[in-house]
C-alpha cells in the first residue's frame, strides 16, 4: 500500500515543524535565509493556532497542536 502525494506532503511539513521547534531550543540567526524559511512557512499555520491555545506558562503548545491536526488529516484523507 503506497501512501498519497498529500501524506507526503504533510509529513514534509511536520518534519519542517520539528525542525522549527528544534531551532528553538538552540541558538540561532534569526536572519540566516534556511531559518527565515523555516519561520515563513510554519508561522502562517502556527500563529492562529497560537490565538486559540495560549502558551502554558513558558511553553508554546501550539505545535503540539498543529502535529495532531496534521496526523488527523493524513488519517481523513485516504490513500
Amino acid at each position: 500500500m503506497t501512501s498519497s502525494p498529500i501524506h507526503g506532503i504533510i509529513s514534509l511539513y511536520e518534519l519542517i515543524l520539528f525542525v522549527r521547534i528544534f531551532l528553538g531550543w538552540i541558538p540561532h540567526e534569526k536572519d540566516h535565509p534556511v531559518t527565515e524559511f523555516l519561520y515563513k512557512i510554519t508561522e502562517p499555520v502556527l500563529e492562529p493556532v497560537r490565538k486559540v491555545i495560549p502558551p502554558v506558562g513558558n511553553i508554546d503548545t501550539s505545535p503540539i497542536a498543529v502535529f495532531f491536526g496534521l496526523e488527523l488529516l493524513k488519517r481523513i484523507i485516504p490513500f
